[in-house]
């Protein structure tokens, strides 16, 4: 349970408006100065906000980082350009929260649910999302490098111009996510279903998409060089005008795959079902 002293001190410092909609059109409050001051006066403590209810509430550009947020209901709330670093959010109820330019480096989201939150541009290097919720949500330009979103749920996401570089995506689900010319540089998609995912321009050199399901995906003009997708399912996949550069297609299906224009010098197809596949042609 939250800190008594520490949560008034909190709500003491901001003003609460009467609906979403008004905190979406910018409506000026109070601002947080109270807190800032007593967190700057007092940096040995760490604040204790675990299960508190602060939904729909103007938070931006506060200060929460190392703080204990766990199963708090952040539901609607505007944390636009806070300081969420290395805080503790795992179970907490994100739906719908502004996080654009936040800092979520090195934060707990684990089993934290995060559906239709706006995180454009936050940066959440190192952030442990296991499990978490992300479906609909909107991190164009977000930067996830070395983040952890094992077996998160991603569906619809929008990750356009996203930076996943070496990501762990190990069975996530991607199905109609958005990873247009996102960069996912050795990233770990093991397991991962990407059915219909919308991954044009995308950058996945040296990415493992071993057992991926990317049924009807469309990688048009994506860099999979050197890639390993040994037993993925790529059926109706549109892989045309690629970069299939010594990629690992081992036992994988492609039936059906558009490979027009792709480049596959060095590319490994040992195994792999290419009925109807359409194949460059010489």
């Amino acid at each position: 349970m939250a800190n008594i002293e520490h949560l008034a001190l909190l709500k003491a410092s901001i003003s609460v408006k009467n609906s979403y909609s008004a905190i979406l059109h910018k409506e000026n409050g109070n601002r947080v100065n109270a807190w800032l001051e007593w967190r700057n006066n007092h940096p040995q403590i760490e604040p204790d906000l675990s299960d508190a209810y602060l939904y729909a509430l103007d938070l931006r550009d506060i200060n929460l980082s190392g703080v204990n947020l766990s199963q708090v209901n952040f539901e609607n709330t505007v944390l636009l350009g806070a300081n969420l670093s290395c805080a503790n959010l795992s179970g907490a109820n994100l739906r719908n929260a502004i996080l654009i330019e936040a800092n979520l480096t090195e934060a707990d989201f684990s089993l934290a649910d995060l559906s239709g939150a706006k995180l454009n541009c936050a940066d959440l290097t190192n952030a442990n999302l296991i499990g978490a919720k992300l479906n609909q949500a909107s991190l164009k330009e977000a930067t996830l490098a070395s983040a952890n979103l094992i077996g998160t749920d991603l569906s619809y996401a929008n990750f356009r111009n996203a930076d996943l570089g070496e990501v762990k995506l190990n069975r996530a689900i991607l199905c109609y996510t958005n990873l247009i010319e996102a960069n996912l540089i050795a990233a770990d998609l093991s397991g991962a279903n990407l059915f219909e995912v919308e991954g044009m321009g995308a950058y996945l050199y040296k990415a493992n998409l071993c057992n991926v399901n990317l049924n009807r995906a469309h990688f048009t003009s994506t860099c999979l060089m050197k890639a390993d997708l040994i037993n993925a399912d790529l059926t109706g996949a549109d892989l045309s005008w690629s970069n299939l550069r010594s990629a690992n297609f081992t036992g994988a299906n492609l039936q059906l795959t558009n490979l027009r224009g792709a480049n596959l010098f060095a590319t490994n197809f040992h195994q792999a079902n290419l009925q109807e596949t359409i194949i460059p042609a010489n």
